[in-house]
């Protein structure tokens, strides 16, 4: 796991990069030269209006996103998980693209398919994340109540994770679908067009899921189990679950509970210095410790900085002083559901790879798609423990979602078999540029 790969720095030749700087002007200049450019060549259409419109989104993201992400002292964290996003984003339109070229298809048509699919892809894919995260979405303010700015922030930093593949594909199917409608292009030979590309995609972006350690699965003994550090998703879990010591010591219950010790780890320092099961927790290096949380986050903030800690414990005079332990602590092993879900879909990319020559209709290659991914995410999904059951059932939303795309390919197959077969694409002008 590699949460941040490297920190952008907040100045460059002591001026700001971020909000109105330097990046900001690079963008304004380099928007216009490709309007112009899609304007001498293509005219004032709609894919030219397109563009326009993710420029000025893009530009909205430098002036107004950006400066919310720096981390100040730090800069602005380049993240494993966007990395992967973007990487996976540019091999599975290449894939796509370089198919469609085979077919007679222009490239920069595939494109153009990619990014109608990939953007409501996306917003898609985060919707669904935070209307089913919405408690870890949110920032509170001082009273309690919603901080709108904050939770905006928090909503659109996609780079740190926080995507659903269900989302991203329901909002991919309708943009995609929107554009072919406008188009007057046939859906089923454009889905099977789009469909390996968009599972490259998916198996290079679950590696960015493990290493941002989202997507986790349960305890495994396996010898390719896997150990997550300080601070990642699995961790945090872990540490409020009670299987985690931080500097010898838990304090579990909810988060607003009292912080008192309820265990503490032998042959430790904190052993050592006499602190017991029953203990309260005063304050943790001059900070006022009043609830749980609290005192997970300032031992969390003190391992991560590499500093002792400094404890007072209700009815004792003097303070218990904490070195920092030799090896920091990391998750019990378990499977790294994230790499499954990578192999799972490369396996079925170049299976569908491999039969498309052989299909005898479209939109079977997208059938067998929905046939097969609804089926392993299923599975997947009994030993990932990231999250729960809903509806008073131990299945998650993904399981029923898999359910409803299974009966949805069954009508798909039907539709299919009844349709002559031997019918296969052909490009027409409009796709050829």
């Amino acid at each position: 796991m590699r949460q941040t790969l490297f920190y952008i720095p907040e100045t460059l030749f002591g001026y700001p990069l971020f909000g109105f700087g330097l990046l900001l002007a690079v963008w304004a200049v380099a928007a216009v030269v490709v309007m112009i450019w899609l304007w001498r060549r293509q005219g004032w259409n709609a894919d030219t209006r397109g563009y326009a419109v993710l420029l000025l989104v893009l530009g909205g993201v430098i002036w107004g996103v950006l400066p919310k992400i720096v981390e100040p002292g730090f800069g602005l964290p380049i993240r494993g998980y966007g990395t992967m996003l973007l990487i996976a984003f540019v091999s599975g339109t290449g894939l796509v693209a370089w198919r469609g070229s085979r077919l007679g298809i222009d490239p920069d048509v595939s494109i153009t398919l990619v990014f109608w699919g990939f953007i409501p892809g996306i917003l898609g894919a985060r919707l669904y994340f935070v209307a089913t995260h919405w408690d870890v979405v949110r920032r509170l303010d001082a009273t309690q109540r919603l901080d709108l700015w904050r939770t905006l922030g928090e909503i659109i930093n996609i780079p740190q994770g926080g995507l659903v593949v269900y989302g991203a594909l329901i909002g991919g199917l309708l943009g995609f679908s929107a554009f072919l409608i406008r188009r007057r292009l046939p859906l089923l030979p454009m889905l099977d067009l789009l469909t390996p590309g968009m599972l490259l995609g998916l198996a290079l972006g679950r590696v960015g899921c493990f290493l941002n350690g989202c997507c986790y699965g349960g305890a495994c003994e396996l010898p390719w189990a896997v150990r997550f550090p300080l601070g990642s998703p699995p961790f945090m879990q872990q540490l409020e679950e009670g299987k985690i010591f931080l500097f010898g010591l838990k304090c579990q219950g909810p988060d607003f509970a009292p912080p008192t010790i309820a265990e503490v780890e032998p042959q430790s320092a904190a052993a050592a210095q006499g602190l017991k099961p029953g203990d309260t927790l005063q304050a943790i290096n001059g900070a006022r410790i009043d609830t749980v949380a609290a005192a997970r986050w300032e031992l969390m903030t003190a391992l991560r900085l590499g500093r002792g800690v400094s404890i007072a414990i209700r009815g004792r005079e003097k303070n218990i002083h904490l070195p920092i332990p030799v090896v920091l602590p990391r998750t019990e092993p378990i499977h790294p559901t994230q790499l499954y879900s990578a192999i799972n879909a490369l396996v079925l990319c170049l299976f569908l790879l491999a039969y498309d020559p052989f299909k005898r209709r479209d939109g079977e290659v997208f059938a067998l798609f929905l046939t097969i991914y609804p089926v392993s995410r299923f599975l997947m999904e009994c030993i990932r423990v990231d999250e729960p059951g809903i509806w008073g059932t131990p299945l998650t939303g993904a399981q029923f979602v898999s359910l409803a795309l299974l009966a949805s390919a069954c009508v798909l197959w039907f539709y299919l078999l009844r349709r002559p077969a031997g019918q296969r694409f052909v490009a027409s002008n409009a796709l050829k540029g």
